[in-house]
């Protein structure tokens, strides 16, 4: 079992993760039950006069309540319940790509198998023997957990300028650019820009050059916006799209009449 991922992209760009073990996923996995077991005992009056019947809906109940909680939450929160966002744990793609509402789907149905044959003993089994700390679940969604390392935030006045960003003219290739980033992507773009003097002029040409071309890729603004851009500066600008807070007293450039 590694305690680590390491992903490599075609950028040439590796980006490491710290894995979830069986401890702090169980202590969110207990906080996650907790939350379950208040809404089904909430429910359980309503079949308490159905007698041994009321006992199995009550059952199916808690297991209906348990799958839904599990897909709802890691959809809307990205890849988090609340018991993994207090432990800061959260499920993603074992390859690094977008997570889809697929392979939440197939982690959550199978966490009843992974439960067998109570308190997930199939689970933590498969947890202690396979690469990458995966319960079955994770292994047929290929999904991992991985740790949330704690960050703090960044005092871009001393990163970037007080210059007009010409990439504010594009809304919607802003709005793009903030939602198919990931935050490893934001803070390695973020961490070129502190580190740029550090380093030898032919390396930050290579460095930016590379950057510039992945985050093309991911969302190409028009020409016109970024042709005669120097690489460094588009990473500048992306890096202020990312990370710097907008207010609606900033006015966008005048559109051409």
């Amino acid at each position: 079992m590694n305690s680590q991922l390491h992903i490599h992209t075609p950028e040439g760009i590796t980006f490491s993760y710290s894995l979830a073990g069986p401890v702090s996923r169980s202590i969110a996995w207990s906080i996650d039950l907790a939350v379950v077991f208040i809404i089904t005992l909430s429910l359980k009056r309503l079949f308490s006069h159905f007698g041994l019947l009321g006992d199995a809906l009550s059952a199916l109940t808690f297991l209906g309540i348990s799958i839904t909680y599990g897909i709802a939450t890691e959809w809307v929160w990205r890849g988090q319940t609340l018991g993994k966002k207090i432990t800061r744990l959260r499920v993603m793609d074992a390859q690094g790509l977008r997570l889809q509402i697929n392979q939440i789907f197939i982690r959550n149905l199978l966490r009843s198998v992974d439960f067998l044959p109570g308190f997930y003993l199939v689970g933590g089994l498969s947890l202690l023997f396979s690469r990458h700390s995966q319960r079955l679940g994770d292994l047929a969604a290929n999904t991992v957990v991985v740790h949330i390392p704690q960050s703090t935030e960044p005092d871009l006045s001393q990163v970037l300028s007080e210059k007009f960003n010409s990439l504010n003219q594009f809304p919607q290739y802003v709005a793009r650019l903030r939602q198919r980033t990931s935050p490893d992507h934001s803070r390695l773009a973020l961490q070129s820009i502190i580190r740029r003097e550090s380093l030898d002029p032919d390396a930050r040409v290579r460095l930016f050059s590379d950057l510039a071309h992945f985050f093309k890729s991911l969302v190409p603004f028009p020409p016109e916006a970024t042709e005669s851009m120097p690489d460094e500066q588009y990473i500048r600008n992306l890096v202020d799209l990312l990370y710097r807070p907008r207010t609606s007293a900033q006015p966008l450039a005048p559109r051409p009449r």
